[in-house]
């Protein structure tokens, strides 16, 4: 894609794009290398040094493992206190009447361009997705279907295509079929790529030959398997008119990952809506937001950094700090609160859906490697004011490094000093207290549950009729897989991730197999 006098400056760049230490050469690559170390580094001195100290300082590591479950304690009392009124908010937007909220305003030039990159998933799931696009309350005439497939998907992939935009055309003003090139010099095959040629596409053969501006197109990059409510483009207008700089401004709905989740075993379903849960939770922090999975942006603040990054895993999050960085940190998330259906992640044993699910929590806590990114030019852009610089590098960095160490120190290394303390450890009443007050806070905070299986409960779609009534027990009771859930599925892939970029062995995009009944 050419460059244009009107590109920001920063990303022009050529570490801009950087994906990966090997991408720089000199002190940059040797920096960034040692920002690829430092995660996994202190994630595994942080749980070593535990054991240490159970072994060698059972006194000091009893007194640390306390205070750590009562810190816990505290956080979850702060994240349910976020995830009940997120979900009042929730509930509330659901009940406006966006369309009627956004008649004072003139909207008629804003063009919707909604992006579908597709692999191999079934055409079940792509047409539940375009069908619930041509249900929205909007004028679909003014939306931009760009259906994004994959060469390397073979034959198959193409022929959905063209069965879906024989049935759709005719519904929106455009319906575009792209088809991303396969082994591409520089590329990494995956989401990122696939959506960046899809964009360009889009700018040459559409937008430019109509005259249709940047600044007035809004682009929705959605999973293939995301199924809108009606009004979600009217909320997003609303969103978009009443913000301050809505070209400086990504807008995020709440996945709910609802889709088959009758279909889905428990522990599928319990992690499908922890995933909820906290997104839910980070509405209510925007200045903690980055982009997710499903969501919105200008296509001028794109076009401006050259699409999403296209040699990357966590290309939903990274284009975020993209543009963060390129427009010197004038740049946020604005939170919709207000939801897009999505899969659970189930296949078709439950052997493969435990296997699934732990990869897909693999590349999404892959994500670190955003950490990396943001230090390097954390460090080289110095137009970012440097509190904001310093506020973010740490939220960040704490966000990851509790990620795979906390859930491990709290169920598991909480209680090493029991086991490898010292004999004199054994004959103090702390020894004897330790496990007792543990218990007692992991149930205190345990009550945490109990909001979040009432929430649950009310985010189900319609019960099937070939669903027992009998199931919304098990569907209350489920919650008692947590702790296990953020064990298995949280902390050891993200420290799973964390290993291999310490290592360098970097990973690829996966692709989240799709089944729909």
């Amino acid at each position: 894609m050419e460059e244009t006098s009107h590109l920001l400056p920063y990303a022009r760049r050529k570490d801009f794009s950087v994906g990966r230490a090997s991408d720089l050469s000199g002190k940059d690559r040797r920096f960034y290398r040692f920002l690829e170390i430092l995660p996994g580094a202190v994630a595994w001195t942080t749980l070593i040094g535990v054991l240490w100290m159970s072994n060698y300082a059972p006194f000091i590591a009893a007194y640390f493992i306390i205070g750590f479950a009562i810190y816990w304690v505290l956080k979850t009392a702060f994240l349910s206190y976020h995830l009940r009124y997120n979900w009042k908010r929730l509930r509330h937007h659901l009940k406006i009447d966006w369309e009627k909220m956004i008649e004072r305003f003139e909207y008629g030039h804003l063009y919707h361009m909604v992006i579908l990159p597709f692999y191999k998933e079934p055409e079940a799931v792509i047409d539940a997705t375009l069908q619930s696009l041509a249900n929205v309350r909007y004028d679909k005439k003014s939306i931009i279907v760009v259906l994004a497939a994959e060469e390397r998907a073979g034959d198959e992939a193409q022929e959905i295509a063209a069965k879906m935009k024989e049935k759709y055309a005719d519904t929106f003003g455009t319906f575009l079929v792209t088809t991303h090139p396969k082994d591409v010099p520089g590329e990494m095959p995956g989401k990122g790529s696939n959506a960046a040629y899809a964009a360009e596409a889009a700018r040459v053969r559409v937008l430019d030959p109509h005259g249709i501006r940047y600044n007035h197109t809004l682009v929705s990059i959605f999973d293939i398997d995301t199924v809108l409510y009606p009004d979600y483009f009217n909320c997003l207008v609303w969103h978009f008119m009443t913000t301050e700089k809505p070209l400086k401004t990504s807008f995020q709905p709440v996945p709910i990952f609802n889709n088959n989740i009758w279909e889905a075993p428990a522990v599928a379903r319990v992690v499908a809506m922890s995933s909820t849960f906290w997104e839910m939770v980070q509405q209510e922090r925007p200045e903690r937001m980055a982009t997710f999975s499903s969501h919105s942006v200008s296509f001028q603040a794109l076009y401006e950094v050259g699409y999403w990054q296209r040699n990357v895993v966590s290309e939903d999050s990274r284009i975020f700090w993209n543009l963060f960085v390129a427009n010197n940190g004038d740049y946020r998330t604005v939170p919709l609160s207000y939801p897009v259906s999505m899969d659970a992640n189930v296949a078709p044993t439950f052997l493969g859906t435990l296997k699934n699910i732990y990869k897909q929590h693999q590349r999404w806590t892959y994500g670190v490697e955003n950490l990396c990114y943001l230090l390097y030019h954390f460090t080289k852009n110095k137009k970012i004011p440097l509190k904001k610089r310093i506020t973010i590098a740490l939220q960040q960095a704490e966000g990851y490094w509790s990620l795979v160490t906390n859930p491990i120190m709290l169920f598991i290394l909480g209680w090493a000093p029991i086991f490898l303390g010292t004999t004199e450890f054994h004959q103090t009443v702390l020894s004897y207290n330790l496990p007792i007050m543990i218990r007692d806070l992991l149930m205190i905070a345990m009550f945490g549950l109990v909001v979040s299986s009432i929430i649950s409960l009310t985010m189900l779609p319609p019960r099937p009729k070939d669903k027992s009534r009998l199931l919304y027990i098990v569907l209350t009771v489920q919650w008692i897989l947590v702790p296990v859930t953020m064990i298995v599925f949280s902390a050891i892939p993200g420290l799973h991730s964390q290993t291999r970029l310490m290592l360098g062995k970097y990973m690829g995009f996966w692709v989240t197999p799709k089944t729909r009944s």
